[in-house]
């Protein structure tokens, strides 16, 4: 049996798929995240929402190692993100906001140099690339330059990059958005698959029957702050998700007026 190394952290067997303790972060005098402590149990299905700019991808950044917080620790399955970067960074599979590619490669391409970049087996990338491809629906465009992709392609390609080394736990910022209603269909079918064996998926999104329906937890952000966390029953209290997001983050305009609109 091999011995882990004295310099690799080892994961607690309980510990939480993600932990953040009082994570915060500031630009300028905006304070984006304001001291913010989650637990994302590990095989959740964990939802993230909030308004626009409510801090939302700021946090997931800082989390995934992708934007240093001013304060507070982020771990994923216990290794300390920013003490550990590699050997957290190898747990996790992520999806960032405004995805940035290598946009000169074709799809195969780039989710073959994801895969090698993890220093994984060439043989395995080959096999595992076109398993990805196909379940996405990215077969037919496989040699094509993923600058000339739509939208919800790309999202799709950078999604299959993001799964390619099998990680433990996905962090997903919108990632339905673009995407057609059949490969969002596809989507949620790998990611309740992968729920299922005991991966953990982190998703922020806008659509709350989408997390009501997908999710089995779910953590309501506004104003860079965690107004309520838990399991989706306990947040909803009862009511839709969406009901309950409104009640807890206010500021619902008001509808009165606009009867030029009407007068046609």
């Amino acid at each position: 049996m091999t011995l882990p190394q004295p310099d690799q952290p080892i994961p607690p067997p309980s510990a939480p798929a993600l932990s953040l303790r009082g994570i915060a972060k500031r630009f300028g005098g905006t304070i984006a995240v304001d001291g913010i402590s989650l637990d994302v149990p590990s095989g959740s299905f964990y939802g993230i929402v909030g308004p626009n700019g409510a801090g939302k991808t700021t946090m997931l950044s800082m989390a995934t190692g992708l934007l240093r917080p001013d304060f507070g620790t982020a771990a994923v399955q216990g290794v300390d993100v920013w003490a550990h970067p590699p050997e957290a960074k190898r747990l996790m599979g992520i999806l960032p906001d405004g995805v940035r590619l290598f946009d000169r490669l074709t799809g195969e391409q780039l989710v073959t140099y994801a895969g090698l970049l993890r220093g994984m087996d060439r043989a395995v990338v080959s096999s595992r690339v076109g398993e990805l491809l196909e379940a996405l629906d990215l077969t037919q465009d496989a040699g094509t330059l993923v600058v000339d992709y739509s939208a919800g392609m790309t999202k799709k390609i950078a999604l299959a990059s993001a799964l390619i080394h099998a990680p433990r736990v996905l962090v997903l910022d919108e990632p339905f958005e673009s995407v057609d209603p059949i490969s969002a269909a596809n989507i949620r079918d790998i990611l309740d698959r992968y729920v299922a064996s005991g991966g953990t998926v982190i998703v922020s999104s806008h659509v709350m029957d989408l997390v009501q329906r997908m999710c089995d937890h779910v953590a309501v952000v506004a104003a860079g702050r965690l107004l309520a966390a838990g399991t989706v029953d306990e947040v909803r209290a009862g009511a839709s998700l969406e009901d309950r997001f409104v009640q807890l983050v206010g500021g619902r305009s008001k509808t009165e007026g606009l009867e030029w609109l009407r007068t046609f």
